[in-house]
């Protein structure tokens, strides 16, 4: 990395490498100027895409965070993370966009976004956003922290509407391993009808309609 910076290392003794890549020149000129000012960082490069970012970097002087706009010309920041994590693994990437859609925010954080800034943030705020992933941390607009904490309490909701019983589990493992209803009720000493009544109950509390919905579900691990 440019810096050299390890985890836990006082960032304080040691200038933290950025690097910027944003096409509006209003939002890209400001904030090159303010995070040349601070005495914490280096700026590494700026540039207005991907490509041109490419073209430019130097391989032997890398950045410790990359900020990253979502809405760039030719590849966009959200297909750019990718190949920040293919050419500059240790680089954190902050995206910085107009975008708090839960589509893209949770895209970027499941691609390796080490946070998530909405373009509004002050100067200062991005500043701490900055310091606070090479310490380690997440940084994320208040906005945004709110979408991922909602996301997750509504995920921990459905999981507790859906609980399914023991029985209801089982049943659930054998469509699994591709039985059906009349192989299921022989396996478990029940008759067909009770198989059938306990699959709609499964049904309903998965909100599916088949048993291919099921499958998939415990596939995916959302069971």
């Amino acid at each position: 990395m440019g810096s050299g910076i390890k985890k836990g290392e006082n960032i304080y003794c040691i200038m933290i490498s950025v690097a910027i890549i944003e096409d509006i020149e209003n939002i890209r000129i400001p904030l090159t100027e303010y995070l040349s000012e601070q005495p914490e960082f280096f700026l590494d490069l700026s540039a207005e895409s991907v490509e041109d970012y490419f073209i430019r970097y130097n391989q032997n002087e890398l950045p410790d965070v990359v900020l990253l706009d979502i809405g760039l010309p030719g590849i966009s920041g959200l297909g750019a993370i990718s190949m920040f994590k293919q050419n500059i693994p240790d680089a954190d990437i902050i995206m910085l966009t107009i975008h708090d859609d839960e589509d893209r925010v949770f895209r970027a954080l499941q691609s390796g976004a080490s946070g998530y800034l909405l373009k509004n943030t002050p100067l200062a705020k991005i500043k701490e956003a900055i310091i606070n992933v090479v310490e380690g941390g997440a940084a994320m607009s208040p906005a945004i922290a709110r979408k991922v904490i909602k996301f997750f309490g509504q995920q921990d909701k459905q999981k507790k509407e859906c609980c399914l019983t023991d029985k209801e589990q089982l049943i659930v493992a054998y469509l699994v391993d591709g039985l059906n209803f009349r192989m299921i009720a022989e396996s478990i000493n029940l008759s067909l009808d009770t198989v059938k009544y306990h699959a709609k109950n499964i049904y309903k509390k998965l909100h599916v309609n088949s048993k291919a919905e099921v499958i998939a579900k415990s596939l995916r691990g959302e069971i």
